[in-house]
């Protein structure tokens, strides 16, 4: 799953739950905040007091967030949000869990890592289907490598990041200079535990 998917429907989760709080709370009168509020917000928790009542400061003002987020989308992308939580929904627990796990560490990530992250992923986003499916693929092998096994590609990853470019060129010209049974022999040799 893309981040960016990922993050527009962890946002579309949050501003639907709470629009169907809007919806499915019905109580009385106002409350010690709520002269502050604009009249939509007001009647929103007019609605849901009791609820609005038994939340902390931060609860209220996130309900508030989300309920002006909800607000300021078009209908396109409301319709989007209401989709996303459909797609949500239909996952297994386990997926939901692993989606929101993710976008909780996306959110303690620091501003300038989420850009880089972005940029990266609308980088892949660019690339032809065919190529950035060989990179799905190869993500999905590396996933299914046993630790140890996963453990010596990001080591040989490590070394290749600090060869120098003559030293890559020098490498990728030796390998492609081997014949079939010796790239095989070399695999073998690359996936065998190095001797203590």
């Amino acid at each position: 799953m893309s981040w960016r998917l990922l993050l527009t429907l962890l946002a579309v989760i949050l501003v639907l739950a709470l629009a169907a709080l809007e919806v499915a709370w019905g109580q009385g009168p106002s409350g010690p905040d709520i002269n502050r509020l604009a009249p939509d917000e007001r009647a929103m928790v007019e609605r849901n007091l009791e609820r609005w009542q038994k939340l902390g400061p931060a609860e209220r003002q996130q309900l508030l967030d989300n309920y002006r987020r909800w607000k300021s989308m078009s209908l396109e992308q409301r319709e989007a949000a209401r989709e996303n939580l459909k797609r949500f929904h239909g996952m297994s627990p386990e997926e939901r869990h692993r989606v929101l796990q993710d976008f909780q560490r996306w959110g303690e990530l620091p501003e300038a890592r989420r850009q880089e992250l972005q940029q990266a992923y609308d980088r892949f986003q660019k690339l032809p289907a065919e190529r950035r499916e060989r990179i799905l693929e190869r993500m999905r092998q590396f996933e299914a490598l046993a630790p140890e096994q996963r453990q010596r590609v990001m080591q040989n990853w490590e070394r290749w990041q600090k060869m120098t470019p003559e030293e890559r060129q020098a490498m990728r010209e030796r390998w492609q200079k081997m014949t079939p049974e010796e790239r095989k022999a070399a695999r073998g040799q690359w996936q065998r535990p190095p001797a203590d």
